[in-house]
């Protein structure tokens, strides 16, 4: 017998029938969100600060040309602030220090001569604001600038943005800003790590617009520093223009090209081709009801985890995903990325000239390639491979884009960035041989034993819990690393024991996950919990589990709507969002593997499929 969520017992035959019922349904939703020309595109959440940040850059660039723009941009921030005065970075998120001060910017740099209102006027809108920001960050501009530095920390790639973004609407003074050393843009880019600077690898759009910003608001003091800076104007600008993707925007990243927009803009260079392609890349990029997301899309990260998911399921899914396959191996980058100067072979987040290689993409790629019998893309995959081996830390674990760095989160070794690239790896192991895969995979190994915590858990890089003690979320990075250990047959270990431990211990009375003890469910970290708890052995608890996990999820299909995101994904720096097919592709992911262990052991057992009920994980 099994438990449902609402403490009623069902047999563990109609539970089969629940579960495959909910699961087909799952599957279809998720089939018909795919393209015509077979990939997924999703759809990101709205975000405060992302549209703060586009508002402000386009009243820069040009208030009258892009007087539309901006004011259905103040009247979506005025709708959709707290009911504390402040922003958070989705709807669904409470109020955060940067993101309301960049609110208050925009109301400041573009809101004048525009409504901006919900009810209230303008002036009421910021007035709350102002009241928010005093209670949590201070009222001096030091007392301000001191809260946006603790919240960062070393990283300057995002806090001198946000301080400068507040200085062009006064709310910041100048002279409190740490400095960026724009001129090493012109510094090759394998010395970078070597100075240990304090921006992380993919910023070097930012490291020049904002740089130059700062040395024309705030020239050194020392002659040499302001000559070498005045004669690195010209070539960085350069730098910077020859680095812009074809489609204006840098990393796809409506936050980052806002701040590289409106400092240019406020530098005198308003007219400059990098602040016009940036300007028409967010002016594409403005939703109907006035809001930016933080990014174009995350394409090829949804259409990696779709294939994934799916084929986790019992369904066959080889000739029915032949074109989206196609489509994901054509994505691979054949060149050099100017950015992080990546080799060829990996594979980013997005099929847009924008994205940019990193392991958790190229990990992903490589599993979706070798899904459907194994025997699809084997030169793409082989490139995908090295790429992925030559990526891997001295520390055995993966970083998110280069090598080496190690200063900084993103450019630092992860758990769940490590686990993912040794699921790829385990996925190709017999087709591309073994001698170096099994040396990097005993590395990785060695990683996540060391990077294990106490408790058990692991923590991921790329989610978060907003509801979760400091945001972080042990149950989506434990469940991304058990994976790991199931698809190396490494349950047995110890390490893989008490991470397994941790997960059920985590689970709520309803059958739900949230991101730890006492957190309130989602469907996405229900779902991750209970793929990376089907079939596990030898756990006592996993099996009843995974059978209150299912059914919470059944449940959640069956009284809808159970494709409602929560904002747990972290984009980079903090910058929390939701995607809306999250729920769905987990959902599917989860049903589909306890499904497919159930008919395989059915099948092993020489049962027919009708007994599939007492053979459930």
């Amino acid at each position: 017998m099994a438990q449902g969520t609402d403490g009623s017992h069902v047999t563990d035959a109609a539970m089969a029938d629940r579960l495959t019922a909910a699961y087909q349904t799952a599957r279809q939703a998720l089939l018909a969100e795919r393209t015509a020309d077979g990939f997924w595109i999703g759809e990101l959440s709205s975000s405060a600060l992302a549209t703060a940040t586009a508002t402000s850059a386009l009243a820069l660039v040009d208030p009258g040309r892009h007087a539309g723009l901006i004011e259905r941009g103040m009247r979506w921030l005025a709708g959709n602030q707290n009911s504390d005065g402040g922003w958070g970075d989705t709807p669904d998120s409470p109020s955060n220090v940067a993101t309301t001060m960049l609110a208050q910017a925009a109301l400041a740099i573009a809101g004048a001569g525009h409504t901006a209102r919900r009810g209230d006027d303008a002036g009421d809108c910021r007035a709350r604001a102002e009241a928010w920001v005093c209670r949590s960050a201070g009222r001096s501009h030091g007392e301000r600038v001191a809260a946006l530095r603790r919240a960062y920390g070393d990283d300057r790639t995002f806090s001198v943005p946000i301080l400068a973004g507040c200085a062009l609407a006064g709310g910041v003074e100048w002279q409190d800003i740490p400095g960026l050393p724009f001129e090493l843009a012109l510094v090759p880019h394998r010395w970078l790590r070597l100075l240990r600077a304090h921006v992380v690898s993919y910023a070097l759009p930012a490291l020049v617009a904002i740089g130059q910003l700062l040395h024309a608001r705030r020239p050194s003091r020392l002659a040499p520093l302001r000559w070498i800076r005045n004669a690195s104007v010209r070539p960085t600008l350069r730098k910077l223009r020859a680095i812009q993707p074809a489609t204006g925007g840098y990393i796809e990243a409506v936050p980052l090209t806002s701040f590289v927009v409106m400092s240019l803009a406020a530098a005198g260079r308003a007219d400059h081709p990098v602040v016009t392609n940036g300007a028409a890349f967010l002016a594409r990029l403005a939703r109907a009801d006035g809001s930016w997301p933080i990014d174009s899309n995350l394409s090829v990260w949804l259409t990696t985890l779709s294939v994934n998911a799916l084929a986790a399921g019992p369904d066959p899914v080889g000739d029915e995903l032949a074109a989206t396959l196609e489509w994901i191996a054509a994505q691979q980058h054949d060149r050099v990325h100017p950015f992080t100067r990546a080799a060829p072979g990996g594979w980013g987040w997005t099929h847009l000239a924008g994205g940019v290689p990193d392991a958790d993409d190229t990990a992903g790629a490589l599993l979706a390639l070798s899904a459907p019998g194994g025997q699809w893309g084997l030169r793409t995959a082989q490139e995908g491979i090295r790429w992925l081996l030559a990526l891997q830390n001295r520390d055995g674990g993966w970083p998110t884009f280069c090598r080496g760095w190690g200063r900084l989160p993103f450019d630092r070794s992860a758990p769940d960035l490590t686990a993912h690239a040794l699921r790829a790896l385990a996925a190709w192991r017999d087709r591309v041989g073994h001698r170096r895969l099994d040396r990097a995979t005993a590395r990785g190994l060695y990683y996540l034993a060391g990077a294990q915590r106490e408790d058990g858990s692991w923590l991921p890089l790329w989610f978060g819990n907003q509801q979760a003690p400091d945001g972080l979320n042990p149950v989506f990075g434990t469940a991304r690393v058990l994976a790991a250990y199931r698809d190396l047959g490494m349950a047995d270990l110890a390490e893989a024991k008490r991470g397994a431990a941790f997960l059920v211990a985590a689970q709520r009375a309803d059958g739900a996950w949230g991101g730890d003890h006492g957190v309130a469910g989602s469907i996405e970290e229900t779902a991750a919990a209970v793929s990376a708890l089907s079939g596990w052995p030898g756990l006592r608890g996993a099996r009843k589990a995974v059978l209150r996990g299912s059914e919470y999820l059944v449940e959640r299909i069956c009284s809808g709507p159970f494709d409602k995101p929560s904002p747990i994904g972290l984009y980079f720096t903090k910058l929390w969002y939701s995607e809306r097919l999250y729920p769905l592709i987990w959902t599917v992911d989860a049903l589909g593997r306890v499904l497919a262990i159930a008919s395989g052991a059915c099948a092993r057992a020489g049962m027919p499929a009708a007994s599939m009920g007492g053979r459930l994980p």
